[in-house]
């Protein structure tokens, strides 16, 4: 079965991770909610890459910092695009303040992929 991945990496300061999960536990619930297939939040644990770019260096992590990688899971594009509205529209989201997100906005790297292997 086809399926559509909007992935996420971004920095957060370990002293604000727990802050981070409540937030993504209840976005978690959200995207769900609005039709979302899976929805994982993954903390950094093993980033000393041996080859390739290590995920640190790509979202420039500063001292003090971790880096999480997540990942929502949708059955299409086009339903990815649905959910996402219904979510964006949501007042528990749209009334989110930007600026008191605990992780650097500026930092953080997104894009939707289409699955080439589902095992």
């Amino acid at each position: 079965m086809p399926r559509y991945v909007d992935g996420y990496v971004l920095p957060v300061p370990k002293k604000s991770l727990q802050v981070y999960r409540r937030m993504a536990q209840k976005g978690g619930r959200i995207w769900k909610e609005h039709g979302a297939l899976e929805f994982r939040e993954c903390a950094g644990d093993d980033l000393k890459a041996k080859w390739g770019m290590p995920f640190p260096r790509m979202v420039k992590l500063k001292p003090g910092e971790t880096v999480v990688f997540s990942w929502i899971v949708f059955k299409s594009r086009a339903h990815r695009n649905r959910v996402n509205a219904k979510v964006m529209k949501d007042p528990r989201i749209a009334n989110m303040d930007m600026k008191s997100m605990p992780f650097d906005t500026k930092r953080m790297l997104y894009g939707g992929f289409k699955v080439l292997v589902d095992l």
